[in-house]
């Protein structure tokens, strides 16, 4: 395996892309190209999770997929996953919508320019995001052929698009989080200081909540969809990944989801892989990835042959 880390901007070592390229061999796909899978970690768009990270990167690999993780624009410039809930927060212009979201596509940009070295399809690059970068990844899947993102790279929409997104206990809809009574103190305030990294504003006007709430924006042009949470999560509710599939049900694009009934916010593999306690583990919840490579293989099969190389020998 080819493991380099790319820094996407000049100036900003906060915002980079980690590729993890599986070598070629005779043996397997002999110079085909493989598919891609573009993660995005949570973090409450403080920062980004090393837990939805590498971890996440090498399960899809070990699938047989390119696996990149991209690390996007954050409130602490990915310096640090803890923000006083007392502090008094200064605005950061670099977190600030849109930047996440261009972030994913120069990402794309990236990608496509090493494609051909990296023997990389990138008719089957595929999106994956947690938590924030859930929502992350739920913004691209509507906005990716959006003048935000064409006119601002001066490229056309094919050079942005997903072929299939997975989005994990992401927040979907700004319009119903806003209405919704959190009891937890500690989730509340979280969510609020989440909400200001990615605003700079502690009461956006309603206009912004909208463009952010990418439930409200599916059209036919949105990739197919995987959604998996969990019932008992306390920080971002289960109607979030609900209202997304209500949303792409009623624009017709394919989509699967799956609702655990147990488990904490942020359970990543859900397995020891990726936990840092005995609560991040949930063999139930466990089972998203394994349901995740089969609703992938769909989409993005590997090339195989119809037999082994060596059969041409005989």
């Amino acid at each position: 395996m080819n493991i380099q880390t790319i820094q996407l901007y000049e100036g900003r070592p906060d915002v980079r892309l980690t590729a993890y390229i599986l070598d070629d061999s005779k043996e397997m796909l002999n110079g085909q190209k493989r598919p891609g899978i573009i993660i995005c970690p949570g973090g409450g768009y403080l920062n980004c999770s090393d837990r939805e990270g590498e971890p996440i990167a090498l399960r899809f690999a070990a699938m047989g997929y390119h696996a990149f993780v991209l690390r996007y624009s954050t409130f602490t410039n990915n310096t640090s996953g803890f923000v006083p809930m007392d502090a008094d927060l200064k605005i950061n212009p670099d977190s600030i919508h849109p930047a996440p979201l261009r972030d994913l596509g120069k990402a794309f940009l990236t990608i496509r320019a090493n494609a051909e070295e990296w023997l990389l399809d990138t008719e089957k690059l595929c999106i994956c995001g947690f938590s924030a970068g859930a929502h992350n990844c739920a913004m691209y899947s509507v906005y990716w052929d959006k003048s935000v993102l064409t006119e601002y790279f001066q490229m056309p929409p094919e050079s942005f698009r997903p072929a299939a997104a997975i989005l994990c206990y992401g927040l979907s809809d700004y319009i119903l989080q806003s209405g919704m009574k959190m009891r937890d103190p500690f989730a509340k305030t979280l969510q609020s200081v989440s909400a200001f990294a990615l605003f700079g504003d502690v009461s956006p006007a309603q206009e912004l909540l909208e463009e952010v709430s990418p439930a409200l924006h599916i059209s036919e042009t949105t990739p197919p969809t995987f959604l998996w949470s969990t019932s008992e999560d306390t920080l971002v509710s289960v109607q979030h990944t609900t209202r997304m599939a209500n949303a792409l049900a009623t624009a017709g694009v394919p989509f699967e989801v799956h609702v655990f009934e147990t488990g904490p916010h942020g359970l990543s593999l859900a397995d020891q892989a990726s936990a840092s306690s005995r609560m991040e583990v949930d063999s139930d919840a466990a089972k998203w990835v394994s349901l995740a490579e089969a609703w992938l293989k769909k989409r993005l099969a590997l090339p195989l042959r119809e037999r082994p190389f060596w059969m041409d020998e005989l």
